[in-house]
């Protein structure tokens, strides 16, 4: 089945003339990116836009939805007065499933414990014409590479993963759900537009080393903040040899190094999955317009013209890493991580190896560290650490059983979970976690911020390919090198772990019974979404209210956050998942998880009425019910990490009016304005240093609020004295009426009417 192929056949259709247009008005050859960013315009450009400066306004072709962010989008989307989305869209429910028992088992749990959730996210997909993606469908990102990614293409969706889709070359871009409702409604997508980066791939991979060692490098060389506000754009022969699924994990975790997307120009290894997957015909018309669909040769040739930076990789030379812990650009080689664990007192017994996510959780990924497996099974090897696999979809899942790789892990006792994202993102009912022992585990996900995984800040998790999670938790121990390490088996023998092998594609080709697939209704006019007033886990959402023009005067300090805090810091998943669709019960985890500068404690902040700490949350709600307002401050690269918009949501929704940092993560930084929040920065980073526990805040020139103009901030310090400092913002126009709205939800309603 190939969805909304008239769509793709029409973006193709228009291919050709939007990128010669974009050639004329640039005057120079194009990247791949360009010419994506170029053909989505929803409006023809009269010039060249300028990198990193110009905001522009795109025409996504689709969008997808996860069912923990979905919740928020769709209950925000039902506020919009429209009768059916403007763009295909899906939803997948892949975050709500917690990883316990085993597959069965635990989907059934989840159909217990979140059955109001599902029928609540069925039920308006329903209405308003949206596929839906049943529970233990699979992951949404490798659902998407499987069905609705093509060449070419442009989509958003609400989790900062969906750049997966660029190992099928999209751009596809991760946002908020108030990104997501402006498109469903019809309306233009505001982007920055992008920087590039550009990187060449020389060589081919071997032996240990995996398309996931190519992103842990990137990762280290441009660290957690180097891509935020630019497109990463692989090319040369190295990329061409790397399969469909390999380039999807690259892309995937793009994300961690803050770039809006990553993207690879269409090639054989792309049409090869098409075709493998059932899209003949999507490759058939690629094929058509195949030199439109990468970048112009003369770029490729010369990309320090045309790139804002350019990276070269030789896959020949590249080495296996490990990644971590606490963030996912720490990158060590394999062969240097003995030394380093030394150095850092890293826990050395690896307790558990986990094999999925969305970044790794494909037919490829499963078949390459099933080989490592199944030699532990021939060399008669026990294994230390204890395993758990979670397929990427359900048509992974039934192949990969089908053709016998379930079992091979199965034979050391490996705990198979549903097709969802699990321990990825907090989904998982670790035994013993809770006593927060300090403990290594290595895993083939994207993000090992602590507490990510089992809600212990003493795991130390470690990114790296499946083959490698897979011979590391066999020997149990972080430093072991499978390329020169021997391991002792059960009779006593001295034995090597050979080079994994696999399988790009299934030789016997895809294969499923079920896919977990609901279409909508053609009219759902009729459909009725049903919210009970008296639920925990949903609630209809009250707009947030408009800006009262004036100064913001004698604010509070409610937090100042030290270092590192990701989104996870402000508004955690894990077992608050369940609440991602009722925002004032979410909004009891705001900012938990960040770490107060004035005592290194979490959760622990001084409520200046009354001089008393108290948990963040109980702290804000006494000042908005005493009408006080209230400012966040932060250190650099603020929210980075996931998309998720309730970390805007929360502290908008109990008063928060401010939030001013170093630095914003992009998707971030976009939430605050969509919610109609304050965003601003330093304009003298050190100043973060003169914030104090019990100062107090004027901004003075707030009602002269315009873009590109700095504003000026008053502290008022405890003992009377006054600093005045210099705030930046990057609100362009538009944006500034979103927040005299109260939101940019606010502003659609309004036009809509």
């Amino acid at each position: 089945m190939i969805f909304n192929f008239d769509m793709i056949k029409e973006v193709y259709a228009q291919l050709s003339e939007k990128v010669d247009a974009a050639r004329k008005l640039t005057n120079k050859p194009l990247t791949l990116s360009e010419k994506i960013l170029y053909a989505h315009l929803w409006d023809n450009a009269d010039k060249a836009f300028t990198r990193g400066e110009d905001y522009v306004d795109f025409a996504p072709d689709r969008i997808a939805c996860q069912d923990a962010t979905a919740q928020m989008a769709l209950l925000q989307f039902m506020q919009a007065g429209k009768s059916k989305v403007a763009v295909p869209t899906t939803v997948h429910c892949d975050h709500l499933i917690q990883a316990k028992v085993g597959a069965d088992k635990d989907l059934q749990s989840a159909l217990n414990s979140s059955n109001e959730v599902f029928n609540f996210l069925e039920s308006v997909s329903n209405k308003y014409g949206i596929g839906f993606w049943k529970p233990g469908a699979g992951i949404i990102h490798q659902v998407v590479l499987e069905n609705y990614a093509f060449p070419g293409g442009m989509m958003i969706g609400t989790d900062s993963h969906t750049v997966n889709a660029g190992g099928l070359g999209m751009l596809a871009i991760g946002v908020g759900g108030a990104d997501a409702v402006d498109v469903m409604a019809g309306m233009p997508w505001e982007l920055k537009f992008p920087k590039l980066i550009g990187v060449k791939l020389t060589g081919k991979l071997s032996g240990w080393t995996a398309p996931k060692d190519v992103i842990l490098k990137v990762a280290g060389l441009l660290t957690v903040k180097g891509g935020t506000g630019a497109i990463v754009e692989y090319f040369g022969e190295g990329a061409q040899n790397l399969s469909c699924t390999g380039k999807g994990t690259i892309c995937n975790m793009g994300a961690e190094v803050g770039a809006t997307t990553s993207t690879f120009g269409y090639d054989a290894a792309m049409e090869r999955y098409l075709r493998a997957t059932g899209r003949d015909a999507v490759a058939d018309a690629a094929n058509e317009v195949k030199e439109h669909l990468t970048g112009d040769p003369e770029v490729y040739e010369n990309p320090e013209q045309y790139f804002d930076q350019v990276i070269e990789i030789d896959l020949s030379e590249l080495k296996p890493h490990l990644n971590g812990p606490f963030s996912p650009d720490i990158a060590t080689p394999v062969q240097l991580m003995s030394d380093k664990a030394a150095e850092n007192d890293w826990p050395l017994k690896v307790e558990w190896g986990l094999i999925g996510s969305c970044t790794n959780s494909s037919y490829e990924d499963l078949s390459r560290a099933a080989s490592i497996a199944q030699q532990a099974v021939d060399k008669n090897l026990k294994t230390k650490a204890d395993f758990g696999i979670n397929p990427g979809s359900e048509q992974v899942r039934y192949t990969a059983e089908r053709d016998g790789l379930l079992s091979i892990f199965e034979s050391l006792d490996a705990k198979i979970f549903t097709n969802a994202c699990g321990p990825c993102i907090g989904q998982w009912d670790r035994e013993g976690a809770d006593k927060q022992e300090k403990n290594t585990i290595v895993h083939s996900f994207n993000r090992n911020f602590a507490k990510r995984a089992d809600g212990n800040p003493n795991t130390h998790a470690f990114v790296a390919s499946p083959e490698m999670v897979a011979a590391v938790a066999i020997a149990g121990r972080l430093d072991f090198n499978p390329m020169t390490d021997k391991l002792i088996n059960e009779a006593g023998q001295e034995v090597m772990l050979d080079e994994p092998t696999g399988w790009e594609l299934p030789p016997k080709g895809f294969d499923v019974k079920d896919n977990g697939y609901l279409a909508p209704l053609s009219d759902g006019s009729g459909v009725e979404v049903k919210v009970s007033p008296s639920s925990e886990r949903l609630e209809l959402l009250t707009p947030f209210l408009p800006w009262d023009g004036q100064n913001i005067m004698s604010a509070k300090l409610l937090i100042k956050a030290h270092g590192k805090c990701t989104t996870d810091h402000i508004s955690m998943a894990g077992p608050w998942l369940r609440y991602r669709g009722h925002l004032d019960n979410i909004s009891n985890n705001c900012l938990i998880g960040a770490v107060n500068a004035f005592n290194q404690k979490t959760n622990f902040v001084k409520n200046q009425m009354d001089g008393q700490y108290g948990g963040v949350p109980d702290t804000q709600r006494q000042y908005k019910a005493a009408g006080i307002p209230t400012v966040v401050v932060g250190d650099h690269n603020y929210g980075e990490g996931s998309s998720r918009e309730h970390a805007a949501m929360e502290p908008r929704h109990l008063g928060v009016k401010v939030v001013l940092v170093k630095s914003f993560a992009r998707i971030h930084e976009t939430n605050l304005k969509k919610q109609g929040m304050l965003g601003l920065t330093f304009a003298n980073e050190n100043d973060y240093d003169l914030i104090q526990e019990d100062d107090t805040f004027n901004f003075v020139d707030l009602v002269n609020f315009a873009p590109g103009k700095p504003l000026t901030i008053e502290l008022v310090h405890g003992d009377g004295s006054i600093d005045q400092i210099t705030a930046n913002h990057s609100y362009n126009t538009a944006q500034i009426e979103w927040y005299k709205a109260g939101s940019a939800l606010n502003l659609i309603k309004e036009q809509n009417a």
